[in-house]
Order: structure tokens, then C-alpha cells, then sequence
């Protein structure tokens, strides 16, 4: 049986390499002319982004009532959720193992270029959004192909394939079983806990919460994102600046081998460039998930003022999760060396932790990828809601609960390394339509990005 499963990993492994060979340009293509179409909207917008997040998070509400299911914040909140998970934690580390200390240098092109995807995602998200006839919002990618692209053959099946894709991602591949399998891996590496004993209490918790729907998921993101975040952040810093004299090397490292291949040394068994560029690029959109088309999903369901205001916040998405939580996991393995010590996943970054917080590493990290993983399951519920009643209707909700937190159990049980090139074919498949649409809508993004800051020259400057 162990025999069976390396076999069918490396195929898919194999298959997963294959695809990803052509999705990186395709990915780097579209985010680099989305660029250009917003006049490098990521980097002149990026303070306006990071106030209105500020604001969101200082419980600033909006003046008017605007359409939407949830704040501004919480939409955020509920993307963040989705994105900021064990891809995070675990995947970063095995970003290093596969790919090498070059490959964050391309996860961080990934999410500069994609900081332009996203805004671009999050705007159409908001402009082409529908309402279900329960008043609650129906928006991502399907509708903005639907209602959006002119060529309407081309819509017709885009629409459709983004949403089987999505629902597939969903169900089967990082949305859900590679999270509970991080969650799962770290509560044994660093308690002994029985996978499936773990597996059993996130079910339960995951379903307690999705019965609400988007209105609770996005209250309880709210608050847990944040709190998080900001606790990762703080005790991981505690960690970097105990191996701070190893930090410049280690970012020396990154930079060099990012252009030159890295050669076997511990348990690390050497890259290639190309092999550091794809494992970048592979896990900076699991991270991130700018281009994969899940995000809007979430930002489509924001009280938001403007589209542009929601695709600023996409922006501040990206940021957080790509350039401020991956580098922390990255500089954290690095520098404490563990990026060679034969672990992969969540056991690397529970390992550092561990070597500098002798007591409490090992459950700091066990707990940050409960709740990253927690909150990610709760964000990508929503996503493949979403795409299973764009496909069948609102009657499919029901059944499609029953098998998303049935198959939250499975993924606790499994092979890691399965579930994530598992999660990268079933990303690939969603993001290619998505992807396709983003070009196709690049001058309405550009329009209307251009048209709002000609009227508003500063995000302060709009009255609702």
C-alpha cells in the first residue's frame, strides 16, 4: 500500500511539474500586462490599500449602506482566511525543500505581480456581481465571464469551467484536504496527537460555522485573521531575531539561487533554477492565490463603496500574505538552518520554532496552523459554495456541506506531499479560465482604474 502511494505522488507530482512548466509564464504573462493596464496600480496604490485595511481593521464602517452581504473588512477577512493558511507554514518549507532558497525569491515575484491580479480580480469581483433571489450576492469569476466578456461563445464555456474547477479545487485539493493534512501533521509532530483525532475536532469545528453561511464565516474571520497573523508574526520575530547573525545569509541565499542552481548539502538535495522559478511560482499561488480566481468570490460579497475601493483592499491581500507572512516562514527555516534538515512541511517550521522556544515552539506552530488552517477551510467553503450553486442551485448547498467536511477527515489521514500536487494540478485547471478572463477584461480593469483616480486623485478624496 505505502508502495502504491509513492507511485501514484511521483505521477502526480510529475504531471503537477509538467503543467506548471507552462502555467508560470502564463501566471507571470497576465500579471505583468495586468501591471501595465493599471499603470502599476500595486506599487503607487499600495499606502491608499494598506489605510483602508487599517481603517477596516479600527472598525472604520462606512457612511452609507452600500449593497453586499458583509463589510469591506470582513470580505477581507474572508479572503485573507483562504489565503493566509498552511501554505503559509507548511508550504513555504516545502517550497525550500523542492525548489531551495531560490525559490522565495520567485514566490515574492509571484506576489508582486500578482498584487496587480488580485486588484484586478477583487474590482471586477464587486462590477459584475449578482443577487441570488434570497438577496444574498452571487459573485467571482463565473460572473464576471458571464456578464462581462462580450464574446459570449467564449463566456458560455469559460463560465461553466471555471466553476467544476473551483468546485474540484475545492473539494479535493488545497482549499480543504491540504489544510487539515498541515493541521493534522503538526498537532502529531508536536503533541502526538492521532491524525484522525485531530481530523475529528476540525470537522466539527468547520461545521459548526459554515451552517451561517457567508455572514458568519465573515464574522468569525473578522476576528481571527488579525489575532493570527499578529501572533505568528510576533513570536516568529522572536525566533528570526534569535538567529538574526545567520539572517543576512540567508537572504544572500535567496538572491543567488534564485539565478544559479543550489547544490545538495544536508538534508537538502539540490535544485535547479527552473526547479527553484516553478516551486516559487507553485506555491506562491497557493499562498496568495492572485490569479486563481477564489478571492473575488469573497470580495464580491463586500459593502464595499466602489470596485476600486475593494480591489485596493485585493491588493493589501497579497501583500500581507505573500511579502510579510511567507518571508517570516522563510526567513525563519533559513536562518535557523532547518531549510537542510531532511523535514518538509509544517515539522520544518515547527523544528525552528522548537530550537529556539524549547517549550512552547513546537505548540506555537501547532497552533498557528490550527487556526491558519481553520480559517482557510472556512474561507474556501464559501468558494466552492459558491461554484457548486453557479453549476446546480441554491438546492445543492445542503449535500455539498456533508461532503466538504467529510472529506476535511480524509485529508487529515493522508499522504502530504499528495495533497499538495494534488491542490497544484486541481489550482492550474482553476486559475487557466480565470486567467483567460482577466486578459479579456484588462482594458475594462484599466478604464475604470484610470476614470476613478482622474475624478479622485487620492482614495481620501471620494464622497459616498
Amino acid at each position: 500500500m505505502e508502495q502504491l502511494y509513492e507511485s501514484i505522488t511521483l505521477w502526480i507530482d510529475a504531471t503537477a511539474s509538467n503543467i506548471w512548466s507552462l502555467m508560470i509564464y502564463v501566471l507571470f504573462a497576465a500579471g505583468i500586462w495586468l501591471t501595465y493596464k493599471t499603470r502599476f496600480i500595486q506599487f503607487r496604490r499600495l499606502g491608499d490599500s494598506m489605510k483602508l485595511i487599517f481603517a477596516g481593521f479600527m472598525g472604520k464602517k462606512s457612511k452609507t449602506k452600500a449593497e453586499g452581504d458583509v463589510s469591506p473588512f470582513a470580505a477581507l477577512s474572508t479572503a485573507l482566511a483562504a489565503t493566509v493558511g498552511n501554505g503559509n507554514i507548511g508550504g513555504v518549507a516545502l517550497a525550500l525543500v523542492t525548489g531551495g532558497p531560490g525559490a522565495i525569491f520567485w514566490m515574492w515575484i509571484c506576489g508582486l505581480v500578482g498584487m496587480a491580479t488580485k486588484y484586478a480580480e477583487a474590482l471586477l469581483g464587486v462590477k459584475y456581481r449578482e443577487k441570488y433571489p434570497d438577496g444574498t450576492i452571487a459573485g467571482g469569476p463565473m460572473y464576471y465571464i458571464k456578464n462581462g466578456i462580450k464574446f459570449k461563445r467564449v463566456a458560455k464555456i469559460l463560465a461553466p469551467t471555471f466553476a467544476v474547477c473551483g468546485a474540484f479545487a475545492t473539494l479535493f485539493g488545497t482549499g480543504n484536504m491540504m489544510q487539515a493534512n498541515q493541521m493534522a501533521l503538526a498537532f502529531n509532530s508536536e503533541l502526538g496527537i492521532p491524525n484522525w483525532l485531530t481530523g475529528i475536532v476540525i470537522t466539527t469545528f468547520v461545521a459548526v460555522v459554515i451552517i451561517g453561511g457567508i455572514k458568519r464565516i465573515g464574522s468569525v474571520a473578522e476576528k481571527l485573521v488579525p489575532t493570527m497573523v499578529l501572533l505568528y508574526l510576533g513570536l516568529g520575530l522572536v525566533v528570526i531575531i534569535a538567529n538574526i547573525e545567520a539572517l543576512p545569509a540567508s537572504i544572500a541565499l535567496i538572491f543567488k539561487h534564485a539565478f544559479t542552481p543550489a547544490a545538495a548539502i544536508g538534508g537538502f538535495l539540490g535544485a535547479q533554477v527552473r526547479t527553484a522559478m516553478q516551486h516559487g511560482f507553485r506555491r506562491g499561488l497557493l499562498t496568495n492565490e492572485a490569479g486563481l480566481g477564489s478571492a473575488p468570490i469573497a470580495h464580491a460579497a463586500a459593502q464595499t463603496p466602489s470596485p476600486v475601493h475593494q480591489g485596493l483592499i485585493g491588493i493589501g491581500e497579497v501583500f500581507i500574505d505573500t511579502i510579510v507572512v511567507c518571508s517570516f516562514t522563510a526567513f525563519i527555516n533559513l536562518s535557523s538552518g532547518m531549510w537542510t534538515s531532511g523535514l518538509d512541511g509544517t515539522a520544518m517550521t515547527a523544528a525552528a520554532f522548537s530550537n529556539t522556544l524549547p517549550v512552547i515552539g513546537g505548540m506555537v506552530v501547532a497552533f498557528s496552523s490550527f487556526l491558519f488552517g481553520y480559517s482557510t477551510l472556512l474561507g474556501w467553503y464559501y468558494y466552492g459554495e459558491q461554484c457548486m450553486k453557479y453549476l446546480f442551485g441554491v438546492k445543492v448547498t445542503y449535500p455539498y456541506r456533508v461532503i466538504y467536511v467529510g472529506l476535511i477527515f480524509v485529508g487529515s489521514v493522508i499522504s502530504i506531499k499528495l495533497v499538495f500536487y494534488i491542490g497544484d494540478i486541481a489550482n492550474a485547471f482553476m486559475a487557466l479560465p480565470n486567467l483567460i478572463a482577466l486578459v479579456l477584461l484588462s482594458g475594462t480593469v484599466g478604464s475604470t482604474t484610470v476614470k476613478f483616480f482622474k475624478k479622485y486623485r487620492k482614495i481620501s478624496d471620494f464622497k459616498e
